[in-house]
């Protein structure tokens, strides 16, 4: 049995939380916010995000931050992107030397291109930075619906310490030491989902989603391994299984927010429709920053950020994407794959 700190009390902490307490572990979550904490305490039941799973009466709550990190073999970061270097930065004073900390938000810091383990390992750099990413809306894995994730680590022996701890009949997990490829996959699938989204929302077909799913995941690649990662991640569970989910489930809130959008709300209405962090719309602008810094094509990401920021009409952005310069579809993938081989373990 592990002691695990669940820092972050929305939809996904709340479903590790039910996870993690099924597998015999002493887990408490922490909120900053009493309210929610109390209602925790009371119902042992997220009410607001993850109505009807009920976390173990073990399971321990709390607003104090030196109660839920110290004594912690694990931590599990699970604030939405835009505070994870806050919330970093209020648990650093609590963690001890090689406490491993996990990451589960999805995001790229528009400020500093960095990803959130990088963020992560600055603030708190006495830390052991692990992430834990792929197919898994909360909603699903709070009801034991069987779930397939990957882990990703610097050292495998992290690696293999978390892919047990999270291990269980319905949630399996793989290994991977391309932490940066998860990263990359992670956060840029959520602008192609708000795309997908705003095609949904304009009334376009399977023909459309499917168009933006695959050359999606090809922006993203391009991309990520430009940046260094393996093209296996890519069209791996953490590339184009996350984006496939992403793009295609009504649970996924960057593909509802991008609906609203395509309707012809505003970023600003969608997101307080959604009632909850749209990870895409915060990633956008990074992914469009990264793609200018890289000199990496990347179309759809370009188009999604003329649609929020800029007040561009989606059907517009739509019809530019249709009108391109001719292109062929794939350039060669064994030059890319013979670039990018090397494993660290």
């Amino acid at each position: 049995m592990a002691k695990v700190g669940i820092i972050g009390a929305g939809s996904w902490g709340t479903a590790l939380a039910w996870l993690l307490g099924n597998n015999q572990n002493q887990v408490t979550v922490w909120s900053i916010m009493e309210e929610e904490i109390k209602m925790l305490k009371e119902c042992h039941e997220q009410k607001e995000k993850l109505p009807g799973v009920i976390l173990k009466e073990e399971t321990e709550f709390t607003t104090n931050m030196e109660e839920a990190v110290s004594g912690k073999d694990v931590l599990v970061l699970a604030v939405p992107s835009p505070f994870t270097r806050s919330t970093a930065a209020q648990m650093a004073p609590y963690v001890k030397e090689g406490q491993r900390i996990v990451n589960v938000a999805k995001g790229i810091e528009e400020k500093t291109l960095m990803t959130l383990s990088e963020a992560i390992q600055e603030e708190i750099p006495q830390g052991d930075v692990a992430v834990l990413s792929g197919p898994s809306h909360a909603e699903e894995v709070g009801k034991g619906i069987p779930t397939t994730i990957v882990v990703g680590a610097k050292d495998r022996e992290t690696a293999e310490y978390l892919q047990n701890l999270f291990m269980s009949s319905v949630f399996r997990v793989y290994i991977s030491s391309d932490v940066l490829g998860i990263e990359l996959g992670a956060a840029l699938k959520n602008v192609v989902a708000l795309a997908a989204g705003i095609a949904d929302g304009l009334g376009y077909g399977d023909n459309t989603k499917a168009a933006l799913i695959t050359r999606g995941i090809a922006e993203i690649a391009r991309l990520g391994i430009s940046m260094g990662g393996r093209i296996e991640t890519f069209y791996g569970l953490t590339g184009i299984g996350d984006l496939i989910v992403t793009c295609a489930s009504m649970h996924s809130r960057n593909r509802r927010a991008g609906i609203l959008i395509g309707q012809g709300a505003s970023m600003e209405e969608a997101m307080k429709e959604v009632k909850m962090v749209v990870e895409g719309v915060y990633s956008a602008k990074a992914g469009y920053a990264l793609s200018e810094k890289y000199h990496v094509s990347m179309p759809i990401i370009e188009q999604v950020n003329r649609i929020l920021f800029e007040g561009m009409p989606a059907s517009d952005a739509v019809k530019e994407l249709m009108l391109r310069d001719k292109k062929v579809e794939n350039i060669d993938l064994r030059q890319l794959y013979q670039n990018s081989i090397e494993i660290p373990w």
